[in-house]
């Protein structure tokens, strides 16, 4: 009792101070003397483990910099977003408006993406994208204050259409979820396929995440196609791989992807996925010294190996890093650092890669195939390719 009446005797004591003026020159100094980042991402369910590699990596490239911002320190705000799009709006708001953070960092569901998209837009506050590929967010919603790290839906796939025409591979049935990512992704495809000469016999889909996929495969074994491309993700991909192979179709019809089809799922894919060809702007098996160097260096700080979302968020913290030394830390000089936000060259893991117009990352679209459990590069599929960003109109 006697502690919770010294706390609020403080607290209140505190709060007249700070009526009279005696407190305000040491807040504000405060204030500024520290970057405020807010980190939202999910740290429960099932995007758990990619909220905490993005953070990781996040946090490494600032640890390179010595852990400052232009030469001031970082506080750090965290708010796991729960992958949960009805709280995404009500998440944010807690960052900008509480926190008062000067950059958000989010996050990795598309649906969660479009509430930080809302709040950045109507504060204006510095907006980060580490993974969530959502087209309106660099298209027909995009904003000066907003740029993204990693990719759109339609970018890898976009690449894979010419690989296959390559192989022959002239008619083509495509499959996916039947939810946002799905439809993007099915867009890439379908533009870079159909130019490149291809034809898509047919397009099939189940409801997300439904994961009972005979019935389509039965239908696919009829159609006869020269290949099958897909969009799935996480667990649903692993199981598609399985009963593709059980179907009997494996070694058949040969299954092309976006690279997330193979992504951290081929242990649990296991023999079945070998051979699956995927485009993705990076692979583990990256053989540069950059890639070397940092996957090294991750795996010695966090005992884990990094995927492509450390990779992700490794290339946030770089953006921002240099974004902020630009400025010399003058956080507050808006145009000045989108300036140095838009024309910086990061030189990624991935390979080195700049802004669009519409500040979605120009960068190679890796070609790769599965061989005993990893996603081996065999080739580019696609050099520099940018998202069409199409309907972004930047109002300053």
């Amino acid at each position: 009792m006697t502690t919770r009446r010294l706390v609020l005797s403080r607290s209140a004591a505190l709060v007249g101070a700070a009526s009279s003026g005696l407190l305000l020159p040491q807040i504000a100094r405060a204030q500024s003397s520290k970057i405020r980042v807010g980190l939202m991402l999910p740290y429960t369910g099932t995007f758990a483990q990619l909220g905490v590699a993005i953070e990781n990596g996040f946090r490494m490239a600032l640890d390179e910099q010595g852990g400052k911002l232009g030469g001031r320190e970082i506080e750090f705000f965290k708010v796991d977003d729960e992958s949960n799009p009805a709280k995404g709006v009500e998440n944010a708001s807690t960052l900008v408006q509480r926190d008062k953070v000067d950059v958000l960092v989010g996050t990795v569901h598309s649906g969660v993406q479009m509430g930080i998209q809302k709040v950045a837009r109507d504060s204006g506050v510095l907006s980060l994208i580490p993974n969530a590929g959502a087209h309106a967010a660099t298209r027909a919603l995009c904003a000066p204050n907003v740029f993204r790290t990693s990719f759109t839906n339609a970018q890898p796939t976009l690449a894979l259409g010419k690989p296959m025409m390559d192989k022959g591979l002239k008619k083509t049935v495509w499959i996916t979820w039947k939810y946002a990512a799905g439809d993007e992704a099915f867009e890439g495809f379908r533009d870079g396929y159909t130019k490149a000469g291809g034809t898509i016999v047919k397009e099939l889909s189940l409801p997300f995440p439904n994961v009972e996929f005979q019935a389509l495969l039965t239908e696919i074994a009829s159609l006869k196609p020269d290949a099958v491309a897909c969009f799935f993700a996480g667990g649903g991909a692993a199981k598609f791989i399985r009963d593709y192979a059980a179907a009997g179709l494996k070694g058949k019809i040969p299954l092309y992807g976006s690279g997330f089809l193979t992504e951290g799922v081929l242990e649990a894919a296991g023999p079945a996925a070998d051979g699956i060809v995927t485009t993705l702007h990076y692979s583990d098996s990256l053989d540069t010294p950059r890639n070397r160097a940092f996957r090294l260096a991750y795996a010695k700080h966090f005992k884990v190996q990094p995927d492509v979302y450390a990779v992700q968020g490794y290339d946030t913290g770089l953006l921002l890093a240099q974004g902020v030394a630009a400025v010399k830390g003058d956080i507050g000089n808006k145009p000045a650092l989108y300036k140095a936000l838009e024309t910086t060259t990061i030189d990624s893991p991935r390979g080195k890669w700049k802004m669009s117009p519409q500040h979605n990352p120009v960068q190679d679209i890796y070609l790769r195939v599965v061989e005993n459990k990893e996603n081996k590069v065999v080739g580019v599929a696609a050099k520099a390719l940018a998202d069409p960003g199409t309907g972004c109109r930047m109002a300053g």
